[in-house]
């Protein structure tokens, strides 16, 4: 760390401290107003005072304290939960817009009681974004009844409910939802035709929970909603065939940290002679040459339970941070098709997108956003720049007991699970539980099975068996439990000692706690040390520690098997340089990946300040407060619908081959902005001329049958999903000099990863 770095840290440090302080006599305020004489009428006639001084404009940090003290109380009478100091300083900080990082098991769902209540109290609706349905549902439930004793409403938003159901749910005080549900949601809100289609409200004060996972891993994440299905115009299956007969170096190759793969000469002659087809970069074939492309990355750089799993016939994306199967997530339309042609699945496409936004946008309209996590040290300066939120650490409510160890780090995999299997083996024969993070479906396969042949008996949690995860979770912390999980067990999970057995759980301590085997470092440390954070929980003992090999995925992307000139050997490599390498690693890795997000932010924040300035359009004519006629008032969302979805066409298509203007010298962002920019520029002269001409049509008709006879139809059917936006990523990646020759080799090139579009509209 640099001096200028140094000292800026060493200021906030100082300053966190000073703002703990503060907090500290806040809580010390709030303790002071006992409340335990009073009586339950009492509480709730001060509960309507506060709202009525809400509502009339008393500034609600005046209001704090009064506030607070009301839902300590309530909470100890209504579910028998005592806040502790420390959850209360969580609260005065969540209600500060502040980021926080609060140990797991300290109680982040009661913190977060008060400040949403507070913010309620002005009757504008409070949103608590939760990781799954299923936390949105237990926390309304479990935190429900303080919110209604205090004389405030609160539900849950679940997958399936009905509009008229959701628009319910979101017109309570309080909502727990997740975030990618909500901003499904608005994306329907954005096509309504009717304003009672809608089932938002204006947003005003989110509580962002695992916020780490929903503010950075996910944020880049399109959500999706698209109208009518619609069916690949190639033979994939055929494509999966001539991918699959392609041989490495020989007709294509990889970039340096593999995360592309491309066609060279040789192999695009073998592709043609295979396809039976003329010259593949001839404009006529570019989309027989993207489907190959795609068909070429599925086989080459996609891995079965590693990306995704095969389940009941349907392809499953696996999400790289959890483990867990990425429900309702598609790869884009030519790789997904490519991926089920590999695995012999049916596969029809999602349609056409109407509209899009990133959960980091979605999240972006609620004007006044604060997040709680165990892990957000690590990635302070990013959730700064991104989201202008700052971190504030608070302490645990009882030491931290738990003993972390320095990794382990082998020549190479077997001897790195040989020494697992004999770790395992030796703690098990203890009886002391112990939980191992895989960094896969297959390496957690693969581990049970060496432990089955050990006679070590063990609990697998991985994609393929979800929906035992509660169950096996609520074991993971019973004496002589062994369970091997991805990342699964990672993230927004409690293992208590004993399984909740007061008895067992102190024997378990006696054994030294839970103990958290890691079986590979992460691209990210917040990610170690969310698996970490299984253990120790609210004082317990525990220990956690990381095996690893110079084999292992993330350290050969680095040559880390080419700098350590070491032979094989079965036990572990006593160096501590090698320690510092990887850590070095995982924070080279998180700029790259930061970088990334900021190259993304350059091409998607330019479409989302157009997006929202033809919604605010929209909006207004949906709302009438543009005076016109009914017929006039459906022409013109019908054209704003279309020439939107239209837009979002055009720039996916800019976006697929944009990185080639670099090759030209060129910026490829600026080329982007400068070429969406005179497209969208072009779309209300083109929305009022075909508007004029419909209306002339129509003769001033607002019967609704005779729009759709002209052709004023909606969708017939619209669905919503989510794009993996992986691949996406990796288009920034570096060029080959191989593939640089390769570009100018052959004629019309550009039109190979430049999809041909017709720009009749535009």
């Amino acid at each position: 760390m640099n001096f200028a770095a140094k000292l800026i840290r060493e200021f906030k440090d100082r300053d966190n401290l000073q703002k703990l302080k503060s907090y500290r006599d806040k809580v010390e305020l709030i303790r002071k107003r006992n409340l335990q004489a009073w009586s339950e009428e009492q509480l709730q006639a001060e509960s309507l005072r506060l709202k009525k001084e809400a509502k009339s404009g008393t500034p609600l940090d005046e209001l704090l304290i009064d506030a607070y003290a009301l839902v300590c109380e309530t909470a100890k009478r209504m579910i028998g939960l005592q806040p502790y100091d420390v959850q209360i300083m969580a609260a005065i900080a969540l209600h500060e817009r502040f980021l926080i990082e609060q140990h797991t098991g300290e109680g982040k769902t009661l913190s977060a009681v008060m400040p949403a209540y507070l913010n309620a109290l002005t009757g504008e609706g409070v949103h608590v974004l939760t990781f799954n349905d299923y936390l949105a549902k237990r926390d309304a439930a479990w935190m429900g009844p303080i919110y209604r004793f205090l004389g405030l409403t609160v539900q849950s938003i679940q997958t399936g409910m009905s509009l008229s159901e959701k628009r319910k749910v979101y017109a309570s005080d309080v909502t727990y939802v997740t975030a990618k549900e909500a901003g499904f949601d608005y994306l329907r809100d954005t096509i309504a035709l009717h304003p009672s289609d809608m089932v938002h409200r204006p947003f005003h004060y989110v509580i962002v929970d695992e916020a780490d996972s929903l503010l950075l891993d996910e944020a880049r994440v399109p959500l999706v909603i698209a109208g009518d299905w619609e069916f690949s115009g190639n033979d994939d299956f055929s494509l999966a065939e001539v991918a699959r007969q392609l041989q490495q170096n020989e007709h294509y190759e990889f970039d340096e940290f593999q995360r592309n793969v491309y066609l060279i000469e040789a192999g695009a002659a073998k592709a043609e002679e295979l396809l039976g087809c003329d010259n593949l970069y001839d404009r006529h074939n570019a989309d027989l040459l993207t489907s190959l492309n795609c068909a070429l990355h599925v086989e080459t750089l996609m891995k079965k339970d590693i990306d995704y799993i095969v389940r009941d016939g349907k392809i499953e994306l696996v999400e790289e941070y959890t483990g867990r199967v990425a429900e309702n997530r598609y790869l884009p339309n030519g790789l997904q098709a490519a991926l089920a042609a590999k695995e012999g699945v049916h596969w029809e496409s999602g349609g056409k997108i109407l509209g899009t936004i990133t959960i980091q946008h979605f999240i972006s309209l609620y004007p006044k956003i604060c997040g709680m996590t165990a892990t957000a040290l690590a990635s302070a300066m990013d959730f700064e720049h991104i989201y202008a939120l700052q971190v504030l650490q608070i302490p645990p409510n009882l030491p931290n007991r738990r003993i972390d160890y320095p990794h382990r780090i082998f020549t190479h995999k077997e001897a790195k699970l040989k020494a697992l299997v004999q770790e395992i083996a030796s703690v098990h024969a203890t009886g002391r539980p112990i939980l191992i993070g895989t960094s896969s479906v297959e390496e957690s396969d693969n581990l049970a099975a060496a432990l089955a042949v050990a006679d070590v008996p063990c609990h697998v949690l991985n994609a393929k068996n979800d929906a035992e995860e509660a169950e096996i979770i609520a074991k993971a912390g019973e004496i002589g439990a062994v369970t091997v999980s991805t990342n699964m067990a990672g993230r927004g999970v409690d293992i208590r000692l004993g399984g909740g057995n007061d008895e067992e759980a102190e024997a378990v301590a006696k054994l030294g706690g839970l103990y958290v085997i890691g079986t590979c470092v992460n691209e990210s440390v917040r990610i170690d040390n969310q698996l970490r954070g299984r253990s120790g929980r609210q004082g317990d003992p525990g220990s956690s520690i990381f095996y690893v090999s110079l084999e292992d995925e993330l350290l050969l992307r680095f040559g880390m098997d080419k700098m350590y000139h070491a032979p094989r050997q079965e036990e572990a490599i006593e160096d501590p340089v090698l320690i510092r390498r990887v850590a070095h690693i995982q924070r080279v890795v998180m700029g790259q990946n930061f970088d990334i997000h900021q190259e993304l932010n350059s091409y998607s924040d330019m479409v989302e300040d157009q997006r929202r300035i033809l919604y605010e359009e929209r909006l207004r004519i949906l709302k009438g407060e543009k005076p016109m006629s009914p017929a006039e008032q459906r022409v013109r969302l019908y054209y704003i619908d279309k020439y939107w979805a239209d837009h979002l066409a055009y720039v996916s298509y800019l976006r697929e081959g944009i990185h080639l203007e670099s090759l030209t010298s060129r910026s490829p962002i600026d080329e982007f902005h400068v070429q969406i920019t005179q497209a969208f520029e072009q779309i209300p002269a083109r929305i009022d001329a075909e508007a004029t001409d419909m209306l002339q049509r129509l003769g001033g008709s607002n019967d609704p049958v005779e729009w759709e006879k002209l052709g004023l139809k909606s969708p017939t059917s619209t669905r919503t999903y989510i794009i993996n936006d992986q691949y996406i990523q990796n288009k920034r990646s570096s060029w080959t000099a191989t593939t640089v020759l390769a570009y100018w080799a052959r004629p019309f090139l550009r039109w190979a990863l430049w999809p041909v579009y017709k720009l009749s509209k535009f």
